[in-house]
């Protein structure tokens, strides 16, 4: 008798670990709100690439006016055009170190993305679960136009680099100094396409972004952004 009823008590308590584990289930966070969750660390993550901008606007100014001085230079000013190269040199190898900062910080944002993938799936309204996914489809050609823009970027530096060399080299001539400078000016106009198509996709995917947090009902304010 007395084994019966412990049997029946133990029964009870598996009943009721049961119930509340899937009672936990219902009112666990819904694939939307961990969606949210998995895209507000994004932003928290992507916050040192916004922080390398305008250094690097700062760098390349101050580079373009070293530049122009060395041009408007001529080779009876050797040793001043050696010790303007030097300068300039030195502020490649700065913005150098803001692009890998940069970069790093875009390559931690894209790991964390790839969890939304999983909750997509899990979502019940068909035209929610379409929105996200033209929301993930437009984050990955932004992350894949960063990577083209992140090395074509580097070849330009290095271009830059090789150019602060040459004008180092008092044997250096016209000929080679203008084919020279040709390159980096084409590699800068690739950096600039790629440049506008990666801002052109972040405000694409910023605005389907709220459009996503308005219709999954998650009381986001815009100015949040």
């Amino acid at each position: 008798m007395f084994y019966f009823i412990k049997n029946t008590f133990i029964r009870l308590g598996l009943v009721t670990s049961i119930l509340l584990i899937l009672l936990s289930g219902c009112f666990g966070p819904t694939p939307e709100k961990n969606i949210y969750t998995t895209l507000e660390k994004v932003v928290e993550l992507e916050e040192p690439f916004q922080k390398q901008q305008q250094p690097l606007l700062e760098l390349e100014k101050k580079e373009s006016d070293l530049y122009n001085q060395i041009m408007n230079l001529g080779m009876k000013e050797f040793e001043k055009i050696v010790a303007l190269s030097k300068e300039a040199y030195t502020l490649v190898e700065q913005r150098e170190t803001k692009i890998e900062a940069e970069q790093k910080s875009i390559t931690s944002s894209k790991k964390e993305f790839q969890a939304i993938a999983k909750e997509i799936e899990k979502i019940d309204d068909e035209n929610l679960q379409e929105q996200a996914n033209e929301l993930k489809a437009i984050m990955e050609e932004r992350y894949s136009t960063y990577e083209s823009l992140y090395e074509t970027y580097k070849a330009s530096i290095s271009l830059d680099k090789e150019l602060y060399t040459m004008l180092q080299q008092e044997n250096l001539t016209l000929e080679e100094l203008e084919a020279h400078v040709k390159k980096i000016n084409d590699s800068y106009k690739k950096v600039m396409e790629q440049n506008e198509k990666f801002n052109q996709l972040t405000e694409q995917y910023n605005k389907i972004k709220l459009e996503f947090y308005k219709n999954a009902e998650l009381n986001v304010e815009e100015n949040k952004e």
